[in-house]
């Protein structure tokens, strides 16, 4: 007995030295930050001085400004149209690659995850490249005899800030609707397919359904990416079209006032916590 107790006193042991350096790890660099972040939020700036007491002055301040509500609600709508367009483009990428993709499905993946293998900003610089006033596009169109001189529409708007954030994120969308689909029991295709359903009714009442918890995966993905992101705004976007990320961003770096930064911050991560919890309830977290 003695021994056995031993043993198990062991293993416990064991056990605990294996969790304990992801606890710290974790611990140092999420749960303490988190923390100091949550603490920042509810202090307040006076003449330059963080005042360390409990207040909700930036909280009140955030949503009684007509200014911060509308770019709160520009970030949410924002995120929400880029997460439905890579869900339309992702669903019929995603459905041919684990369906049809055949011996090269491994080929099709790798494409899909290959510009994540490059720079961030190299992939924004791009866009730029694209839709400026001297860019492929507007070359594209003097050749083709459609425009007469460029066109400065294509870039610094709400819909070059769109069309960037699609591409960036499709991948993360993509992935995990492969996943969902690659799991798809092939003995309810063929019973579908024997009881005449047509290709469209097996994907809408068997393929899809079943698939959801991959789609909401990639789109809890893309929305939270999205809702935290300033650098593409900023780039390729407006001054009319800036997003959370931007306040946030411009608090902590130009106007110093940390408190109300990290309470802006604070506000994302609730936002994104409660889409998670939403989504987790459709088994989304599984398809991660």
């Amino acid at each position: 007995m003695t021994t056995a107790s031993q043993r198990e006193q062991g293993r416990n042991l064991g056990l605990y030295a294996t969790l304990l350096p992801p606890l710290i790890w974790m611990s140092l660099l999420y749960f303490v930050p988190l923390l100091i972040l949550i603490s920042y939020s509810f202090w307040r700036l006076e003449s330059y001085d963080i005042i360390r007491e409990f207040s909700l002055i930036n909280f009140q301040t955030i949503f009684g400004n007509a200014a911060y509500r509308a770019v709160l609600l520009r970030t949410i709508g924002t995120a929400l149209i880029v997460t439905l367009i890579d869900i339309v483009i992702a669903l019929p990428v995603g459905f041919f690659i684990a369906r049809y993709g055949g011996r090269y499905r491994t080929l099709l993946t790798v494409l899909v995850i290959l510009p994540l293998w490059s720079s961030y900003l190299v992939r924004v610089f791009a866009w730029k490249v694209i839709l400026g006033y001297n860019g492929v596009l507007n070359n594209a169109l003097l050749s083709l005899g459609l425009l007469q001189q460029p066109s400065s529409l294509f870039l610094y708007n709400q819909f070059s800030t769109l069309l960037t954030f699609v591409h960036i994120w499709l991948p993360f969308m993509i992935l995990p609707v492969i996943t969902a689909f690659e799991r798809l029991p092939v003995s309810l295709l063929e019973a579908s397919a024997d009881l005449n359903a047509g290709p469209w009714t097996t994907f809408r009442r068997i393929s899809f359904p079943l698939a959801l918890p991959g789609v909401l995966a990639g789109s809890i993905s893309v929305f939270a990416l999205t809702m935290g992101d300033f650098i593409t705004p900023s780039l390729v976007g407006s001054t009319n079209g800036i997003l959370l990320g931007n306040v946030v961003s411009s608090q902590f770096g130009v106007a110093y006032n940390w408190p109300l930064g990290a309470a802006f911050t604070l506000v994302v991560v609730v936002i994104v916590f409660v889409a998670l919890t939403l989504v987790s309830r459709w088994g989304a977290l599984e398809s991660l």
